[in-house]
Parts: structure tokens; sequence; C-alpha cells
């Protein structure tokens, strides 16, 4: 079971030039200029975002392949920067199959005065959004295997005290042959930690749990556990499920599906005014997952039921996601039991301002490269 790689970002590919300089090589491809530790050589950028370029790279110490994200003047934006840290503080952490694994934070010539970052993943070929859009045929056990290995990462994740926040398929990287891995903890935040990000902006639209677009302060795991029935719904039928335009008409096509909530499954909603707008809606019946999905396996469709549960408190958890018949030929308790993750704990305060967010980042470095501990 095999998907067909990504090609390379086109654009960028001019060959780099390379100088040795204090133990860094810096590349250039056209604007963009990468200075990293001498030992990464063969750049090549393979994509793009808001927060700059990503490369691909291989550590000639290992001979490991990698991608190397660089977040230029990160700085500037003091959210993006704390979302930085609280990426790299947890993945620091966090080591398990299907979840992304920071290889290095790669350490800054200045403590004081440094403005990039430049973050080592290991490297993947593409992500579930581009197989989705694309035109290679997924089969049944294509679905399964992702939606296994989502839910394995997952679990991983809560056990470890971690809410991911904004499970989507770009945020799901995938290798040819159809390794899993969740990335992007960038929105992250640990459990039952007071005034830590909890009303910040969480989870791309589209995949948004009903409690977050109620503005429900008090949501749980059962936010990611609705991502992913999102998911394996726009796995199935190739297209997101809720393509929402705006938050209200997000929560209207939820209802159009899953049919009017009765007033028994409203009672976790704590803003009088979302309570009074779902009751002011029309009353509809709602529209079975195997009409939308007509040539969905049965018994995804039945897993889909119960991840795309209204109510939070009855939404299936992830444990018992796992062990659903729907992945009964993957999952062997006996056999893959939860992993040993103590649970995490940040201490990171939004309202640090940028000399210590830039410390500690600093401090994350240092873990990667314990050798310069003494000399910082």
């Amino acid at each position: 079971m095999e998907l067909r790689k990504r090609k390379s970002s086109s654009g960028s590919e001019s060959k780099a030039k390379c100088r040795n300089k204090e133990g860094y090589c810096c590349y250039t491809f056209g604007k963009n200029t990468f200075e990293v530790d001498s030992k990464y050589g063969a750049m090549k950028p393979i994509g793009r975002g808001a927060y700059g370029v990503v490369c691909a790279s291989i550590n000639k110490d290992t001979k490991e392949k990698v991608a190397i994200k660089k977040i230029s003047n990160i700085f500037d934006n003091r959210v993006d920067a704390l979302r930085t840290l609280r990426e790299v503080m947890l993945l620091r952490h966090i080591r398990h199959d299907n979840v992304i694994c920071l290889k290095d934070v790669m350490r800054a010539r200045e403590r004081t005065s440094f403005k990039d970052v430049y973050l080592v993943y290991e490297l993947m070929d593409t992500d579930l959004h581009q197989i989705i859009k694309s035109s290679q045929p997924l089969s049944n056990d294509h679905c399964r295997f992702f939606i296994f290995q989502i839910l394995r990462g997952l679990r991983h994740l809560h056990d470890a005290n971690v809410l991911h926040r904004d499970l989507k398929p770009a945020n799901l990287l995938v290798n040819a042959n159809c390794d899993l891995k969740i990335c992007d903890l960038g929105l992250a935040r640990t459990c039952g930690v007071d005034g830590e990000f909890m009303t910040e902006y969480v989870v791309t639209r589209w995949y948004r749990a009903p409690e977050l677009l109620l503005c429900c302060d008090n949501y749980g795991t059962s936010i990611d556990v609705w991502s992913v029935g999102c998911i394996l719904a726009e796995i199935l039928a190739r297209e997101p499920i809720f393509p929402g335009t705006h938050a209200l008409n997000q929560l209207k096509l939820i209802i159009d599906v899953l049919g009017t909530p009765n007033e028994g499954d409203l009672h976790f909603v704590d803003d009088p005014r979302s309570k009074k707008y779902i009751r002011s809606m029309p009353c509809v019946k709602g529209r079975p997952f195997s009409e939308l999905i007509p040539d969905a396996d049965p018994l995804a469709i039945d897993l889909l039921q119960k991840l795309l549960v209204f109510d939070p408190t009855k939404r299936i958890t992830v444990s018992k996601a796992l062990e659903h018949p729907y992945l009964a030929d993957l999952y062997d308790p006996m056999c893959d039991p939860p992993s040993p993750q103590a649970p995490i704990t940040l201490d990171i305060d939004h309202n640090w301002e940028e000399k210590m967010i830039r410390e500690m980042m600093w401090n994350e470095m240092l873990h990667y490269h314990p050798e310069d501990v003494l000399s910082s």
C-alpha cells in the first residue's frame, strides 16, 4: 500500500551557493537565505508558508534526510513566537511513531540578538490534504490505516495531557509507504491549566467542534475527536463535510447533517446567547452519513456516527475509537498498548515579552546542543 511522492516545489530550486562561516553554511535560494549548521547539506526548497520556507536536507553525520523550517524574524509577532516556543517545548517531551519528531533546534550564534529560528524535523513526503485533493485512488484500507495512525498519535498526546486543537489534513504528514505523523503543535495546550490560551483562536473552522463554535470555555479532548471525524468523512468523500464560510454557517452545516439537538444535548453550552441562537434555528431532521457517502464501508459510517456527535460528553473517546470494529484488523490492545508518557505541564506565560521568549527559546536550543551549555 503505497502513495506517490509529492513533487518538489518549483520556482525556487536554483542551485544553492554555500560558504563556511564559523561552523555554519549559507545557502541562498532567490531571496531566501538559510544559514545552517555545516553538518546539513544538499538543501532543496520543498515548501513555503506564512512562516517562511522549508528545505529538504541531509544530516551528513547520520545520513538522515530531514526537513528544515526557517522561521524568519520570529520576534516580530509575539503570538507566533509563543506558538513556536510551545511546539518546541512539547516536541522535546513527545516521542511517538505517529507524532512528528523534532530532531534539532539549531543553536543561534548570538544569545541576545538572534532573529531567526531553524527547526529540524524528520522528512516526510507529503500531507493528507494533498493526498485527498489528488486524483490518486484511496482504498478502504488506506482510509483505515490513516485513521488508525491518527488515533494512535492522538491517544499519545491525550495521555501526555496535551490537546492538539488544530487537527486537519494539512497537519497530518504522510510518507509514500503511508506512515502518518501528526504535526504542527503550535496551538496545542496542556489540559487543566487555568488561563493558558483558553480563549484564543483554535481549530481551523471546517474541523471545529460545536462546543468551540458555541463559545464554550470548558472544552477537552473531545474537540480533537470531532476533528478526527471530519477528517474521516473527508477521506471517504474526497471533500470536506462541513466547509463553512463563517462560524454561524459552520454551525448550520453541522446541524443540517446531524439534525437539531434536543434540549438535553445543549447542557454543555454555557453561553446564554449561543443557547438562544440554537433554539431559534429552524428544526431539521438531519441526513444520514450513509446517504452523504453512499460508497463508504458501513463500519466506517458507524465509526463516523460515533465521532461526529453534537454533545461532546456523548462523543466516543480516542481509546474507544481504536477499539471500533472498523479498525479491528489493525488494533490489538495486547500488542499495541498506550505508550508510557508522563503528563506534560508547560511553564509558559502568554504575557511574556520578547526578551523572555528569546531566552526560553535559547534554552530549548541548548537542550539539543548540550556541548554548548557551559560556553553559553
